[in-house]
């Protein structure tokens, strides 16, 4: 096979990969807005739909892996290309754990729904708006290489801390007040929490394309972006 046919492949096979990327990352998407719609709409056939959907994410992870490694053993790519696939690599892990948490709130919900709907939910509906923006704007960077967008996710992630201790907080009040619904309480503070997280493997992802496109590594490093008021991110997610 000459070289230009074997470019010709590979940019196929690479094209192919990123749209696999972007199924599984849509999937993970409709599983943060479906898991936290379960809760607060007290929906549990919801619920159990998003943690059945939980069984297609690792396969696609599976399966993403498996292309992943065969294009590397057959196509032997370098440079940019290189940097894409261990990109791809790196990113369906963060999308697989996002389905975990998300998952996990599902099953939170299931268990929440056999009680009277007592519990605040604070922060919750936002959270969840939140961290699916910033899910695709992660891998819209990604897919087209844009550093700025990636650096804008690492930015909100500092909101999403702040919605988090917010509902947090509320909680501890609630319990204080409600000793008796300390249990379903906890609960809720899971979910906050995973959410929270949810929003940090999107930031993971962010931080590899800065990595990828500018050489720049930006883990761990701290006051690395300027966050916005509250407000302003109260404002971008109104309808």
């Amino acid at each position: 096979m000459n070289k230009e046919l074997l470019t010709s492949v590979l940019e196929k096979e690479l094209s192919d990969l990123r749209q696999s990327i972007l199924i599984m990352g849509g999937k993970v998407e409709w599983m943060i807005g479906n898991s936290v719609k379960a809760l607060i709409e007290r929906d549990t056939t919801l619920a159990e739909r998003t943690i059945a959907y939980d069984h297609e994410v690792n396969a696609a992870e599976v399966a993403i892996d498996e292309r992943c490694l065969e294009i590397l053993a057959l196509r032997h790519p370098t440079g940019r290309d290189l940097r894409f696939i261990t990109l791809a690599l790196k990113i369906v892990t963060d999308l697989e754990r996002i389905g975990d948490k998300c998952s996990n709130i599902a099953k939170r919900a299931r268990k929440l729904n056999e009680n009277p709907p007592l519990i605040p939910y604070g922060n919750i509906y936002q959270m969840a708006q939140w961290a699916q923006m910033m899910l695709k704007e992660a891998l819209d960077a990604f897919v087209n290489n844009d550093p700025i967008l990636a650096a804008k996710v690492c930015k909100d992630d500092s909101f999403m801390d702040e919605l988090n201790d917010n509902t947090q907080h509320g909680l501890l009040t609630y319990m204080i007040a409600n000793p008796a619904m300390i249990s379903n309480s906890l609960k809720m503070n899971y979910v906050s929490k995973s959410l929270e997280r949810v929003a940090d493997h999107a930031t993971n992802i962010a931080e590899m394309v800065i990595f990828v496109v500018q050489g720049k590594n930006v883990r761990h490093t701290k006051n690395r972006f300027t966050s916005a008021s509250s407000e302003v991110r109260e404002k971008e997610l109104q309808p």
